[in-house]
């Protein structure tokens, strides 16, 4: 609505009731009823009717990877081009090393894995504990979980609730059943005699050798810990990128080095530094991920409104200059310079529009630094039949800190062989391990229903515009809180003055 639409509001059937008390709220602090409607139903009946209607421009989800999967293909079959944002789940880890403090950990491990009875989107699935305190920091998580009462969630003495429903808590109760046979060990927390009528799930501690055993996120009360070596650092990084899922992500240390290392190997929109990983704010943390866990831009941040418009998206930032390699920039000029490409001026807008060249410091308490930046999506598609248009969409490509795919043929040879290192060819680039697809030709929609097509992350075609590609759409945003007074006090407030 704050973007000029009017929104049909389809909530999850499981919470039909607290969705119509808020839609009735709006309509009485005076938003027309012609502006906001209310649509309960069950997600296959109403929720396919509303992504299957042409008058529908756009869809806003927040669900599952699978369901957002079914929402691409139903509007990839539409002729037109409907804005899709998926906000998804997320295989979320928290690394943890031999300098933290353990009693902080222990805290922040209970909120971000049980608050909520685990049901939150950005909630800690996966603990790994460096080597050296991983005995003592697992025995003092296991002796809170025995402090836990899981119960009646309108008791003030209650810390765990019951989860949404049956079909969750059956779900929950096979994992935990089949993790009882392949894991080190087990903990949960008791439960009483009054959690036998309800949908409860014992919070559960699971020790587990590694990553692979877990095929997809499980959304409740379980946390999964690892242990692993100081030298395996940049082991433990890559084993969780390759999940494919990426929202948030937690790091308690209070070696700089390290923090900085992992934030910048780590694949996730949300990085929580020294703190737990739930509850961002709208405005300091801006909310969403990458990869599996969603389609950006960011809930709260700079992207979002533009997306549900049809303006040029001109965000108005308080941005302070970032370090940025745009060298792909560099030889793609020198090569379209010797094949007589006409890019001097696409190429220094670029350089100007690049999102990568700034960062946004964001408003926050006191003791908390949070900061905004952008990256690269990856692997970006470029899918065009002359050199001068197939130069444009490489153009936005290393703008925004992306590396190309181009076609294996003699106009994509051509450009890999100038361009090494920024470059690699694939046989078919529909079919290639990409990002985001920039195309230019016929057959747009049968390109957009063969990436609909695929599983895993959502892989968008983008268009050429008015005024070119996009360049906003191919950077992901990176959201960054640090707990300042966690390393034995904030410095920052020493030098404070009135």
């Amino acid at each position: 609505m704050a973007a000029g639409n009017t929104v049909l509001a389809k909530p999850a059937e499981q919470t039909s009731l607290i969705a119509a008390y808020a839609v009735r709220l709006l309509h009485e602090a005076g938003i027309p009823r012609a502006a906001l409607q209310f649509l309960p139903g069950r997600g296959e009946v109403v929720g396919a009717a509303l992504t299957g209607d042409a008058r529908i421009q756009g869809v806003i989800f927040t669900g599952s990877t699978e369901v957002a999967q079914i929402i691409n293909r139903t509007l990839a079959k539409r002729h037109d081009d409907p804005v899709l944002v998926a906000e998804t789940g997320g295989m979320n880890a928290m690394i943890v090393d031999s300098s933290a403090l353990p009693e902080q950990v222990v805290t922040d491990v209970l909120s971000s894995a049980f608050d909520s009875a685990g049901q939150r989107c950005s909630a800690l699935r996966v603990l790994y504990l460096q080597n050296d305190i991983a005995d003592k920091v697992i025995a003092m998580i296991k002796g809170a979980m025995d402090e836990l009462t899981v119960g009646n969630p309108a008791k003030l003495t209650t810390d765990v609730g019951p989860v949404i429903d049956a079909e969750a808590q059956a779900g929950l109760l096979a994992h935990i059943a089949r993790m009882k046979n392949s894991a080190r060990s087990m903990h949960q927390t008791k439960l009483s005699a009054e959690c036998e009528q309800g949908t409860f799930v014992a919070p559960t501690l699971f020790e587990i050798d590694n990553l692979s055993e877990l095929k997809r996120e499980v959304f409740g009360p379980v946390l999964h810990v690892l242990r692993y070596a100081a030298s395996d650092l940049d082991k433990v990084v890559a084993e969780i990128n390759a999940t494919g899922y990426g929202l948030t992500h937690g790091i308690h240390s209070r070696i700089d080095e390290t923090i900085a290392d992992i934030c910048g190997k780590i694949k996730v929109g949300n990085i929580y530094v020294n703190r737990n990983i739930v509850g961002a704010v709208v405005g300091v943390q801006p909310f969403g991920g990458e990869g599996k866990s969603g389609t950006g831009p960011k809930a709260g941040g700079p992207y979002y409104l533009y997306r549900l418009t049809r303006a040029a998206w001109q965000p108005k930032l308080a941005a302070a200059p970032a370090a940025a390699d745009l060298s792909a920039l560099d030889a793609l000029a020198a090569a379209a310079k010797a094949q007589g490409l006409a890019l001097d001026g696409a190429i220094a807008a670029a350089r100007k529009e690049s999102p990568l060249t700034h960062s946004v410091a964001l408003p926050g308490p006191t003791g908390e630094n949070n900061l905004l930046s952008f990256a690269g999506r990856g692997r970006i598609g470029c899918v065009a039949d002359d050199a001068q248009a197939l130069a444009e969409q490489l153009v936005a490509a290393f703008a925004a800190g992306n590396r190309a795919v181009l076609a294996d043929n003699e106009l994509g040879r051509k450009f890999a062989s100038a361009l090494n290192g920024h470059v690699s060819l694939a046989a078919d680039v529909l079919e290639a391990d990409v990002d985001a697809v920039l195309y230019a030709g016929a057959k747009a929609e049968e390109a957009r229903r063969e990436l609909a097509a695929r599983d895993g992350a959502l892989v968008p075609l983008i268009l050429r515009g008015e005024n070119g590609y996009n360049v906003h759409r191919l950077v992901v945003e990176r959201a960054l809180s640090v707990n300042t007074t966690a390393a034995g006090g904030n410095a920052s407030l020493m030098s404070m003055t009135e």
